[in-house]
């Protein structure tokens, strides 16, 4: 994308909090129109990050721009911008009518553009007929709804939304993924979303940035995330992982590598640059093994083990095996007749495609 496709643009932004540091020279570009998840755990810096974009926070270093303007000194009621918060921070004296046009009311915006605009907001989340409602009448769901309503009134360049979904039962959050991705879809602005839950980021995402102690490790899709993680720390916290420390045994002339991991030896595929000694990890998914009873060994993409631990999730078997090197390997696999032969206790043979495994450099 050019230049002017980017809507927001954090340019080695840094904050401190005393001896605390939430974010460390963070840079990155979001897109025009972009579903943008800033994901990590809690003390990441990543609601630090999303408050500086809206105007709540001020940053000790850097700058942040929005559709190409330096925000530096305006107030957050001066951006294009609208936040959507934890806890909603909706007004339980008024209805639904009152708080969603509680923002153009503070402008003194003509009570008929309000009483038309207020229409169409709430016909967006599908509340027209819920104006004279009290908010204690409402379901958590409808209440995230007017938030939304509220926060788009005033057609934001961005609406940032501060882990809105975190409060919600598991079947709720479910639904209101579908409800945010849904009216995404049907507006032209960009989203910015803050998330511990990396479902929740896969879900609804065009791109997502994994952040941890103040920095950014990766930024991609989420096919990019979570098939080619580029550090252990984003490896571990995006879905479940192998991981193992191992070093370059070989390069070969056409740059395919092997990796030796106490004695397993994976092969490595693709562009990465590395040297023969040179200290590595890799990462194997679990869905990415599949199981069966011994056979060949083929070097590289297979080894043998023994069943340690077998368990049932639910239209899948998890098998926690220890491979004849002593590793243990853990595997995924859907339930179908053979994984209900394999018992604990048994010899196995594990595959696995090679273009699965990613190489770790961090």
């Amino acid at each position: 994308m050019s230049s002017r496709d980017v809507s927001v643009e954090v340019q080695g932004v840094s904050k401190s909090f005393g001896s605390v540091i939430a974010l460390n020279s963070v840079s990155l570009d979001i897109f025009k129109g972009e579903f943008f998840s800033l994901l990590g755990p809690s003390g990441c810096g990543k609601t630090t990050l999303l408050r500086m974009i809206g105007g709540f926070e001020v940053p000790d270093d850097g700058s942040i721009l929005i559709e190409g303007s330096d925000t530096d000194g305006l107030p957050p009621y001066e951006r294009s911008t609208n936040m959507i918060f934890q806890h909603l921070a909706l007004f339980p004296h008024m209805n639904v009518w009152d708080n969603v046009a509680f923002g153009l009311k503070m402008k003194g915006i003509e009570a008929g553009i309000i009483g038309d605009k207020v229409k169409k907001a709430l016909q967006l989340v599908r509340l027209e007929d819920y104006g004279s409602r009290k908010i204690d009448q409402l379901s958590g769901g409808q209440r995230q709804r007017v938030a939304m309503s509220r926060a788009l009134i005033n057609d934001p360049t961005v609406l940032l939304l501060d882990e809105p979904l975190g409060a919600l039962d598991l079947q709720l959050r479910l639904s209101m993924q579908d409800e945010l991705r849904r009216l995404h879809k049907s507006l032209s602005n960009t989203f910015i979303f803050v998330t511990h839950d990396q479902g929740e980021a896969m879900a609804m995402s065009d791109r997502i940035a994994v952040m941890d102690q103040g920095e950014i490790l990766q930024v991609g899709t989420p096919e990019e995330i979570y098939d080619k993680p580029k550090t252990r720390f984003v490896a571990n916290f995006v879905g479940h992982t192998n991981v193992f420390d191992g070093h370059v045994s070989n390069v070969g002339n056409n740059g395919d590598f092997e990796i030796n991991c106490s004695g397993l030896v994976f092969m490595g595929v693709g562009e990465m640059k590395v040297v023969k000694g040179q200290k590595v990890s890799v990462a194997l998914r679990y869905e990415a093994i599949t199981l069966s009873k011994p056979d060949n060994e083929v070097k590289g993409a297979s080894c043998l083990g023994v069943v340690r631990e077998k368990m049932y999730l639910g239209g899948m078997f998890r098998f926690e095996t220890v491979t004849k090197e002593g590793l243990t390997l853990t595997a995924d696999i859907q339930q179908e007749e053979q994984s209900k032969l394999i018992k604990e206790g048994d010899k196995i043979q594990l595959f696995w495609e090679p273009e699965s495994l990613a190489v770790l450099l961090e």
